[in-house]
């Protein structure tokens, strides 16, 4: 080659390597797990940001697989920062003091990676990623978790997830320089979450945008309305498939073979017999459970009458101390040889004092 040729090598080595002894030198994760709660915090964050502000960004935690090929992002927190077209600054001190309270209300979260609500990935990005794949206050020495979440309004919202890896620049640019790659992931929700999700989807039918928390009957109701609606669907498709007006799936049909597989064997009989046998037991408990509580009710009403009744009986016994003082203290004024008409013992000062003849003063 001539040497009028200039040339531009970028290595991307297949185990992140160490840039400025900050990165991390292990495999990157395969799957990324993303928690309900996770995203809506971020949802809240990105509308609560102000108006000239293009996106936020925020800190994800999580758990790691012992390997680091797994990691589940459960929660997250928000962390301000200012951008401009040509800096971005970002509270690092807030983003500590964040981290070391959030881990010790939930120990065993750890650090991940970071959000942004944007899907633009520039040299900003690539300088906050540096900052949280450092050592010592980063995810060191794992790689950490980039998510992107795009929140424009009349849009779904779209989630992707990256890592990074080093480039071959110089050292000067090594901070704010690094190579996104693509990771899997995947929206996941426990049994739990899913009648809270259930009755957060309800409300986008209403205008009001609003949802009636429902009773554990309803609840019920509707669980096993929508089983029957999954099991005529279910049916009308194999119909169809026998009927040849749809193409046959082999893995739909090794999936339906597999669920009903794990189907008890037991007759209808049964079945009826033993769920009547758990509505009496279910009735029998109702009803020991309200006459207890009738029960502590009569108690307290008692209670409270006997409380009534012993104060009445307290003042009337109060009020014949007083006559039995009053009683002694006349007696007391005869053997003094004086006798006041209407007076009590205690208003008598002294009496006569003896054989010796002093009289005390009235």
């Amino acid at each position: 080659m001539g040497d009028s040729q200039n040339y531009l090598h970028l290595a991307r080595p297949l185990a992140p390597a160490p840039i400025a002894s900050s990165q991390s030198s292990v495999t990157a994760p395969v799957s990324v797990t993303l928690q309900p709660q996770a995203l809506f915090s971020i949802i809240d964050h990105a509308s609560r940001r102000p108006a000239d502000q293009e996106r936020v960004i925020g800190t994800l935690l999580g758990t790691r697989s012992e390997d680091g090929t797994e990691v589940s992002v459960t929660n997250c927190y928000a962390v301000s920062h200012t951008e401009t077209a040509e800096q971005v600054e970002m509270d690092m001190d807030y983003q500590k003091r964040m981290l070391d309270l959030h881990l010790r209300a939930a120990p065993k979260e750890v650090l991940v990676g970071w959000y942004a609500t944007s899907s633009e990935l520039n040299t900003f990005s690539a300088l906050i990623q540096n900052f949280y794949s450092q050592q010592g206050e980063g995810t060191f020495p794992h790689p950490a978790v980039h998510l992107t979440v795009s929140t424009v309004a009349g849009q779904d919202v779209e989630a992707n997830t990256y890592i990074s890896a080093p480039i071959g620049v110089t050292a000067e640019r090594a901070a704010d320089s690094c190579l996104f790659i693509p990771v899997p992931h995947e929206i996941k929700y426990d049994e739990a979450s899913k009648s809270g999700l259930e009755l957060i989807a309800g409300a986008r039918d209403r205008e009001d945008r609003s949802q009636l928390l429902q009773t554990d009957l309803e609840t019920l109701e509707r669980a096993i309305e929508q089983v029957l609606e999954m099991l005529e669907r279910v049916s009308n498709y194999v119909s169809d498939v026998f009927d040849e007006e749809q193409p046959p799936s082999t893995a739909l049909g090794q999936f339906l073979l597999n669920t009903l597989s794990l189907a008890p064997k037991v007759n209808a009989e049964d079945i009826e017999r033993d769920f009547n046998h758990h509505i009496q037991d279910v009735l029998l408990v109702s009803y020991l459970a309200n006459t207890i509580r009738t029960q502590i009710d009569l108690s307290n009403r008692l209670a409270t009458a006997a409380i009534t009744m012993g104060g009445d009986t307290n003042v009337a016994g109060s009020g014949g101390d007083q006559q039995k003082q009053q009683g002694g203290g006349e007696r007391g004024v005869e053997r003094g040889g004086q006798r006041r008409e209407g007076g009590g013992g205690q208003q008598q000062r002294s009496g006569q004092a003896g054989p010796g003849g002093r009289r005390g003063e009235q």
